[in-house]
């Protein structure tokens, strides 16, 4: 069965973007997954077809009217995907989230533009609200396709190796281990030794050390939620302190 993205948005013709190419876009033209981009222009009020009104309460900007955005959503058959609205209001989007969207029909996402989306439809229509990232972008399109990007690479059939969806940064809650390739020596940098030793037991221990290693040190977040996951002690606050021998 095809997994279906259907983009609400002001600029259809951003979609499917990057995501005809590579990969991705293999796949896309195979018929594995499918993007229809809607414009919400053909939803607009009147003969100019207005989509934004100036926000209750004054400030500057304008706002996404909820009857407009309504009628878009309505007129999609969601058949059981998600609603989905990338905004910096949102909760932080998780790989949890990423396989949970990607393991189902598709989705629905809804690309705002101007100072956001009246809230009112945001509660009616139950539209889920994820960010990702504490930036600021011109529109939700961008985000939409970030979104995308990281749900088509994990439906079955898209990525060159079944591991590579498994093995990567937040698969098991850390972040990757590092990577190297030819040559062995690079303007004075070795490959570790230990990835060239054909000792697989003891590469796989290095790469998990290595993980936790970069967990610790960049996101302690991450790392404080590994050691509750896995019932350790923290020992107290998590160190940012680098070890750069167990970088190299």
């Amino acid at each position: 069965m095809t997994w279906r993205a259907t983009a609400l948005t002001l600029f259809p013709d951003m979609f499917p973007g990057p995501l005809g190419q590579s990969l991705a876009g293999r796949a896309l033209e195979q018929g594995v997954w499918s993007v229809e981009a809607r414009s919400l222009r053909d939803y607009g009020i009147g003969r100019h077809r207005v989509v934004d009104d100036t926000p209750f309460g004054g400030g500057a900007g304008m706002v996404m009217r909820p009857d407009v955005v309504s009628a878009a959503i309505r007129d999609v058959g969601r058949a059981g995907r998600p609603l989905v609205y990338p905004t910096p209001r949102g909760r932080p989007l998780r790989q949890d989230d990423v396989r949970r969207y990607a393991a189902g029909p598709g989705l629905v996402l809804l690309c705002g533009r101007y100072e956001g989306i009246d809230e009112r439809v945001l509660e009616a229509e139950q539209v889920e609200q994820v960010s990702i990232g504490d930036y600021i972008l011109s529109g939700g399109e961008m985000a939409a396709l970030v979104l995308l990007d990281s749900c088509v690479r994990l439906i079955p059939g898209v990525m060159g190796s079944e591991a590579s969806g498994t093995e990567e940064s937040f698969s098991d809650g850390l972040l990757e281990y590092p990577h190297y390739t030819k040559p062995a020596s690079w303007e004075g940098r070795d490959v570790p030794d230990i990835l060239l030793s054909g000792h697989h037991a003891a590469i796989a221990g290095w790469r998990q050390t290595e993980s936790e290693t970069a967990t610790r040190m960049r996101r302690p977040d991450l790392w404080a939620a590994h050691l509750a996951r896995t019932g350790q002690d923290t020992g107290g606050p998590v160190s940012l302190a680098a070890d750069p021998e167990r970088l190299h």
